[in-house]
């Protein structure tokens, strides 16, 4: 089942998505790919894949890729991007794989939205003995005053939403498990699987003042805000780049991100 605020606020605005989100440094990417085994002979799903971003930067290592994304908006313009590899729909509760037939699994900045017992146990069911789930976000970098003013807009608007915190990787995350998914930077998964591993890598997202309002509005939790709502976040966003001494008069700005990546083994 697809969470209704992730339905409905990436399914009509999957193209806005696309051309809001940042990308993930290449660090990164290594780092998720040589410890997943992202590799020619390897059969990996890349999970909640979204528009194809990340898909995108492991496309060409050889592994037989099955982009699976439950969201038919999103997984149009993954096609659209990405016309030659597999696309399946499917949810992380209850995955179109047999019993062991993934060497690798890869959740890009989606993890909080999934049901976390039953997703875990479909996890463990697809993976063959050894293989490895790895997941990541682009986490919100606030150390710069109007970048942490915009992402104070979004904190009002963000209040029931599934987050993880941000300003602390690895501490208090849930995703719908009571026990917690990870205990910290190096703790458990949930049965099934082994410690988790963590990294982190910086980056930042070039872009415009215009830019940064779409990267405001590409947020499912300001899409489905009634229109006169949306608007006046919008124009809360375009108010502090319009008046703060380091983006007045500025044509290009840099959102700055921490990358936050883990990967834990099937037992």
């Amino acid at each position: 089942m697809v969470h209704g605020v992730a339905e409905a606020g990436f399914g009509g605005a999957a193209e806005l998505y696309d051309r809001s989100r940042p990308s993930y440094p290449a660090d990164a990417v290594e780092f998720v790919a040589s410890t997943l085994g992202i590799r020619e002979g390897a059969r990996v799903c890349d999970l909640a894949a979204g528009t194809g971003i990340f898909t995108a930067l492991v496309v060409d290592r050889g592994a037989q890729l099955i982009a699976c994304e439950p969201v038919g908006g999103m997984r149009a313009v993954l096609r659209a991007r990405l016309p030659r590899i597999d696309i399946v729909a499917g949810t992380a509760e209850a995955l179109p794989f047999a019993d062991g037939s993934l060497d690798a699994v890869t959740i890009m900045q989606a993890l909080h939205w999934f049901d976390g017992p039953a997703a875990t146990n479909e996890l463990a069911r697809v993976l063959r003995p050894g293989g490895r789930v790895g997941f990541a976000w682009n986490a919100r970098d606030r150390s710069i005053d109007w970048v942490d003013r915009v992402w104070a807009i979004m904190d009002g608007v963000e209040k029931r939403a599934p987050w993880r915190d941000h300003a602390e990787p690895g501490a208090g995350q849930q995703f719908g498990d009571p026990n917690g998914w990870t205990q910290g930077r190096a703790g458990t998964f949930t049965v099934g699987f082994g410690p988790v591993h963590y990294a982190a890598f910086r980056h930042v997202q070039p872009t415009t003042p215009a830019g940064v309002v779409e990267r405001v509005a590409g947020v499912s939790h300001v899409q489905v805000l009634p229109d006169h709502e949306r608007q006046a976040v919008l124009d809360e966003v375009r108010a502090v780049l319009a008046e703060h001494p380091d983006t007045l008069g500025r044509t290009s700005l840099e959102i700055p991100y921490r990358t936050d990546c883990y990967w834990t083994e099937r037992s």
